[in-house]
């Protein structure tokens, strides 16, 4: 299955008083990944989905190793392990090639903004989110 890669600039700003990249900011680069993945079905083929709206109902971070600035973009891997009938849970991995510095979750529900309350995943969703659902086991743990 497919992972989203999103390449992810880091900021001066971005680093707190102990030289590395803050654990707050991280949350913003979990989201700027996950809005460049669940947007790009809608561009250019008109399609509604995810256009809506959606909401976070719950993210879980695992802090693995310090990231400290530098001018080249971290990568940020995006892949989904649950679709339900209203909500996902998207997986990330914020790393370089050789070393991960984190782990997070985030489970997403679509919204209905007019209505002002949760959504059904649409058939089309559905559809592109299969694409990318992998149980995250890679390498030497997939092939045991």
């Amino acid at each position: 299955m497919a992972r989203h890669i999103y390449r992810c600039p880091l900021r001066w700003s971005d680093m707190d008083a102990f030289g590395h990249v803050n654990n707050v900011v991280f949350l913003r680069y979990l989201e700027e990944a996950r809005i460049d993945f669940m947007f790009r079905l809608a561009p250019g083929d008109g399609s509604p989905s995810f256009s809506g709206g959606s909401v976070v109902a719950r993210h879980e971070i695992d802090y693995v190793r310090p990231l400290v600035h530098r001018h080249e973009p971290v990568t940020v891997e995006s892949w989904v392990t649950k679709i339900g009938a209203v909500s996902l849970t998207i997986a990330y991995e914020i790393k370089d090639p050789e070393t991960v510095y984190v782990r997070a979750s985030t489970v997403v529900v679509p919204f209905d903004l007019t209505a002002q309350r949760p959504r059904r995943i649409s058939a089309e969703e559905r559809k592109f989110l299969q694409e990318y659902v992998d149980d995250g086991m890679h390498g030497e743990a997939a092939a045991a």
